[in-house]
Formats: structure tokens, sequence, C-alpha cells
């Protein structure tokens, strides 16, 4: 993985010291730092972080033609006061 210095961002970071060895048992393993391995770690959690939040939005139709309310025997929503 190879970043712009300008992308970087210098600071401590405290983990329970089994999965440090684990990082740097890999790090050592694929010939890397285990600064190379720690930024592909918090890359990788920061993808999932920003995929989960990604809005959801609902552009399918379904294949019957119900709505959710006509497939449901519960209300969608409440009905305005």
């Amino acid at each position: 993985m190879t970043l712009a210095t300008a992308d970087i961002r210098r600071t401590t970071v405290a983990a329970r010291r089994s999965s440090l060895a684990t990082l740097e048992s890999e790090a050592h393993r694929r010939g890397v730092s285990l600064s190379a391995m720690m930024a592909e770690a918090i890359d990788e959690k920061a993808r999932a972080l920003n995929a989960a939040r990604r809005p959801r939005l609902g552009i399918a139709r379904s294949s019957d033609g119900r709505s959710a309310a006509e497939s449901t025997s519960e209300p969608v929503a409440r009905p305005p006061s």
C-alpha cells in the first residue's frame, strides 16, 4: 500500500498486546512494517464503517406489484393525527 505523504496522520495507538502480536506476526510474514499493517487494518475498518453508513434507498419494484402496506398485516406507518 502506498499513501501520499499528505494523506498520512501520525498518532499513538493503544491496543491489546495479543492484537499487536498478531499484526506484527503478519507484517513479518508479508515482509512489511507493523505501521503498514496497522494502516491497512484502519483503512479496512474505515471502509466498513462508511459502507454501513451509506443510505439505503429502495428503488426496486416488487415482483407481484404489491406495496409494503399491502403485503404486511401490521401498518407500515401510523395514520396522521
